[in-house]
């Protein structure tokens, strides 16, 4: 059994699918790997009936331990009448439910669904409502859940102003406000965003039902699609996708800003040490105060998919390991760390046709070689 066991792990070598302690997902559907610290799973892909596009995509999990996702779906990114999607991994089970449509307008396409449960087991799905031709055209609408994603309440707009949309998760501050970070796009260009788009916060006060601008973050390239995490009561740190366009550049970087009023306000946006290829990234705090970042270490394409921790605060990210690389497009992750201690980042791949599922322990990245 051990002699067929190292042939297996031989036969992976040579197809490239082990590779310095990394899983490189090629098109096909990736392997699970458990003796490599990390599982990758194909969740969806062509052969679901939601339309050929399945991008981007967003995680939480629920109360009793289910995992619940939502993904936009139809024929293209700029496709008609795309509309955002539910599903459910349950507790225990190995198989997502088949996805069925939780937010859809008869008029306008949908787009950029963000699913969160908040810790008074409220279920929230924002997304975005595309008005024009570009995504500079929309809107932040949003739904909530009473019953964990069994039925949804009708939708409702978080903000009217053109241009704002919705990407990464609320989080909780420690004075029990919620804060959503969202962001205003410019460019009316299907491959540009405008210089002056900006990363932006809505406030939910603890007690509140009502969501209200909290922050803005200005860079002089332009900066997008903020992740946040609180450092204390007063400080935390953003990383922002960078604006412009999709050209490779040696000078791509995810866009840093820090606010010490609790993200109220925040500083101006500056480079990072991480490259960017104008690509989403998430960045979330581990419950033992670790942060993560998961982002395309690349300025030039979105492979190859990487975490890093950092250990000291956001201060370095001294570990760093590939969740997938390789030819092909590895890119929109959302991770999350779940009651057990295992993270998940979802994400998609093969031309925004699949999403798939990882799932590591912090050790796996902390385990890796230092850069």
């Amino acid at each position: 059994m051990k002699t067929k066991i190292v042939m297996f792990l031989r036969i992976l070598i040579s197809l490239g699918v082990l590779a310095g302690g990394s899983v490189i997902v090629r098109a096909q559907d990736a392997v699970p790997n458990p003796s490599s610290g990390i599982t990758i799973k194909k969740v969806f892909g062509p052969e679901t009936k939601t339309g050929n596009y399945k991008h981007p995509s967003c995680i939480t999990q629920l109360t009793n331990g289910d995992l619940y996702l939502a993904y936009y779906g139809g024929a293209g990114e700029y496709a008609a009448s795309t509309v955002v999607f539910g599903s459910r991994l349950a507790a225990g089970s190995d198989d997502w439910s088949e996805p069925v449509v939780i937010a859809s307008n008869p008029f306008r396409s949908l787009g950029n669904p963000v699913v969160w449960q908040g810790p008074d087991g409220l279920v929230w799905l924002f997304y975005v409502t595309r008005f024009g031709e570009t995504w500079s055209t929309s809107r932040i609408s949003g739904k909530i859940s009473r019953d964990g994603g069994q039925t949804w309440s009708d939708s409702f707009v978080l903000s009217l102003e053109e241009g704002t949309m919705v990407r990464n998760q609320p989080i909780v501050l420690h004075n029990g406000d919620y804060l959503l970070p969202i962001y205003h796009e410019t460019g009316a260009d299907t491959e540009f965003t405008g210089a002056d788009t900006t990363s932006r916060f809505l406030r939910m006060k603890a007690g509140s039902t009502e969501w209200v601008a909290s922050g803005i973050i200005r860079s002089p390239k332009g900066n997008l699609q903020p992740g946040i995490v609180q450092i204390t009561d007063d400080r935390l740190i953003a990383y922002c996708r960078r604006a412009g366009d999709y050209n490779p550049t040696t000078k791509g970087w995810l866009v840093y800003s820090e606010s010490n009023d609790g993200g109220h306000t925040w500083s101006e946006g500056i480079d990072s040490a991480f490259p960017n290829p104008n690509a989403a990234i998430d960045l979330k705090k581990l419950a033992n105060g670790h942060i993560l970042l998961v982002y395309n270490d690349s300025m030039s394409g979105r492979t190859p998919l990487t975490a890093a921790i950092s250990t000291d605060g956001g201060k370095t990210f001294q570990h760093r390991r590939n969740i997938a690389e390789g030819e092909g497009d590895f890119s929109y992750p959302t991770a999350i760390e779940a009651s057990d201690g295992k993270i998940h980042v979802i994400f998609t791949s093969d031309a925004r046709t699949t999403i798939r599922h990882a799932m590591f322990d912090e050790a796996w990245i902390l385990e890796a070689d230092r850069r």
